[in-house]
This record gives structure tokens, C-alpha cells and sequence, in this order.
């Protein structure tokens, strides 16, 4: 009888750390996941910012070309209406939709396989 109660506490004991290890991995995962997303947010608001600055740029540009205070607005207002009303247009593109995902899932997963291929070299 103490065998079985040792052969139990053994097979617990060898549970919960597999559970442990299976957690341990599950937040390491997620920790990467969501440092590589804050890391797209961050690029994205910094590319944001550069397309604000060289809009204005270009608006200004465009004003002193023209000698009209706000004819260099309004024709960088007509760029990124064509710009809207094309993605509009190309909203339901199965095509753009995939490599859209594709490139998406290259950046965030991609990082642990690279990961996981340095780890199997060592």
C-alpha cells in the first residue's frame, strides 16, 4: 500500500510541474506577443507622426508654389481623399486581405521562430 501512495504523490508531483512548465511557456508566449504589438503601435504612431509633418510640409510647399494660402491644403486634402476612396475600393480585395494577415503574422510570429531556431542550434 505505500508503494501506490508513493507512486501517486510521484505522479502528482510530476503533473503540476509539467502544469507549471505548460504555464510558465503560455506567459512567456503571450509576454512576447503583446511586446510585439506594443512595439507596431509604437511604430505606427511614430509613422504617423512623420506623414502629419510631411503633409504640412508638402502643404506648405504647395502653397508658395501656387501663391494661394490654401490651395496647397486643399490639393494634399484631394491626395488622401484618392488615397481613402482607393482603399475604399479595394476594401473587400481577398488579395490585399492576405497579405495584409501575412504580414501581420510575419512580424509578431515570426520573432519566436527565429527564437525557437537560435534555441535549436545551441
Amino acid at each position: 500500500m505505500l508503494k501506490i501512495a508513493e507512486i501517486i504523490q510521484t505522479v502528482r508531483g510530476i503533473i503540476e510541474a509539467r502544469i507549471g512548465i505548460v504555464k510558465q511557456e503560455i506567459q512567456d508566449e503571450f509576454v512576447g506577443i503583446l511586446s510585439r504589438l506594443i512595439l507596431l503601435v509604437a511604430i505606427g504612431s511614430m509613422l504617423l507622426l512623420v506623414f502629419l509633418f510631411l503633409s504640412l510640409s508638402l502643404a506648405f510647399f504647395l502653397s508658395q508654389v501656387t501663391k494661394s494660402p490654401y490651395l496647397g491644403f486643399l490639393i494634399v486634402a484631394l491626395m488622401y481623399f484618392l488615397v481613402v476612396l482607393v482603399m475604399v475600393l479595394s476594401r473587400d480585395s481577398l488579395r490585399l486581405q492576405q497579405r495584409v494577415e501575412d504580414l501581420l503574422k510575419d512580424f509578431i510570429f515570426k520573432i519566436k521562430s527565429n527564437r525557437e531556431e537560435e534555441e535549436d542550434e545551441q
